[in-house]
């Protein structure tokens, strides 16, 4: 009985919050499966009738659009599930394939966004399918930089870990979309930031303050956001002009 008891004081104090804490090594891994759910949860309410038996069926583009972007989320898992393992070098060889996958997505992405957009226009006669460019190719705005200042800072974790995480939060308004609740009411983009916002909690929990990462980046993307609902909503004269010639 006393044998227990010392190995019982002796064994520490497994630690929810702060430096080494579960918060702090589970966070991003956690976040990774997080986004994995809401993705399967917002294109589960429309990918059959949208693309597994459309009618009329959709462009093969689009196949492989989705392809990558669910490509994308499973190597985020992976990725945050190697670093959790500690297969640092394995991540690390792993992070190249990443970067041309998001290379490959930010091109992927506006040109299938121009695609269906002339696609809702022409052939499901659906208006306002043109000044809605501003949503697609501006989370592509978001996406791509973020991935390019991640790499670029790559042997800084505290940086490439955080704009990573944006990065992949960016693409989060598509999956929430898929609500129409949610679509009809523009609400994607808070329920995107309120993912963000998790991160934010994180490091307040963690390290008790908000990371540089954060109170740089999202000022502006709280501004961006907002200038790509106006265009969609507002629609204004010019951005409906260089837009209905882009699909037209």
């Amino acid at each position: 009985m006393a044998s227990v008891l010392q190995s019982t004081v002796a064994r520490p104090i497994q630690r929810i919050t702060g430096r080494n804490g579960l918060v702090d090594r589970y966070f991003y891994f956690a976040a990774s499966l997080l986004f994995a759910a809401i993705v399967v949860w917002g294109f589960s309410k429309t990918v059959n009738q949208n693309l597994f038996h459309a009618s009329p069926p959709r462009p093969l583009l689009l196949w492989f659009h989705g392809a990558v972007f669910a490509s994308w989320v499973v190597f985020y898992i992976v990725q945050s599930a190697l670093v959790r393992t500690r297969n640092v070098k394995v991540h690390r060889s792993l992070g190249w394939f990443g970067a041309g996958l998001a290379a490959v997505m930010v091109v992927l992405g506006c040109v299938i966004a121009v695609v269906m957009a002339r696609f809702d226009w022409f052939t499901l006669h659906l208006t306002g399918t043109d000044v809605f460019l501003s949503i697609p190719l501006g989370d592509m705005v978001v996406f791509g930089p973020c991935v390019a200042l991640a790499i670029f800072w790559r042997k800084r974790p505290e940086l490439h870990r955080r704009l990573l995480f944006i990065a992949t939060c960016a693409l989060l308004d598509a999956p929430f979309g898929r609500s129409d609740f949610i679509f009809n009411h523009n609400l994607y983009y808070p329920c995107l930031d309120g993912v963000i916002l998790l991160g934010v909690l994180r490091d307040l929990v963690v390290n008790r303050s908000v990371h540089t990462v954060y109170r740089i980046a999202l000022p502006v993307l709280f501004a961006w956001q907002a200038l790509l609902v106006y265009l969609y909503s507002g629609a204004p004269a010019w951005w409906h002009t260089l837009t209905s010639r882009i699909v037209a």
